[in-house]
């Protein structure tokens, strides 16, 4: 067997170790379950269990999934591109236990979630606008700095918001 035989049989047998191992690091981490609408891919982390509790057990759980609130709704390309950064974030977060006992939202993140509720809530964030001056101390004729949940604080996640206030995940319903 020559040199050049050896060095082909090497590197078809790396390529082939490495595809094998990429299709069961996809298959062991749910990976593809993370471009679904799915609530139940936020929880294949065990850090996002009593954020999944929390909202399973609320009433926006009836009307919303959690792609609903956290992602842009109206354009794939937007959604998808926030999906992939967030999800790196959060396994970089992960991985290297950068996170503590509160996950806390980014900027995009708050700024998407005040978007969705807004829009969710049209008619009511219509009503808040109108009566601004009257009822809110509101900075100008939109809704300003102050975001939804300066005053729904527990919506829709509610008290628990750490990994360790969730004790026994408070009874999350496995769909799988």
């Amino acid at each position: 067997m020559n040199f050049n035989t050896v060095l082909r049989f090497c590197a078809l047998a790396s390529v082939t170790v490495a595809v094998v191992m990429g299709v069961y690091l996809v298959q062991e981490s749910k990976a593809t379950s993370y471009m679904s609408n799915d609530s139940t891919a936020c929880i294949n982390c065990h850090v996002m269990e009593s954020y999944y509790a929390t909202w399973q057990h609320s009433s926006h759980a009836q009307r919303a999934q959690c792609v609903d609130c956290h992602l842009p709704v109206e354009n794939y390309i937007d959604k998808y591109a926030s999906k992939t950064r967030d999800g790196w974030n959060h396994s970089v977060a992960f991985t290297l236990n950068t996170y503590g006992k509160r996950m806390l939202i980014t900027e995009d993140g708050a700024r998407r979630v005040q978007e969705n509720c807004i829009r969710c809530h049209s008619s009511f964030s219509k009503t808040l606008i109108k009566n601004v001056d009257r009822y809110h101390a509101f900075d100008s004729e939109s809704l300003g700095e102050r975001k939804c949940w300066d005053c729904h604080r527990y919506v829709p996640h509610g008290k628990v918001r750490s990994i360790n206030a969730a004790p026994v995940r408070l009874g999350v319903k496995w769909t799988q």
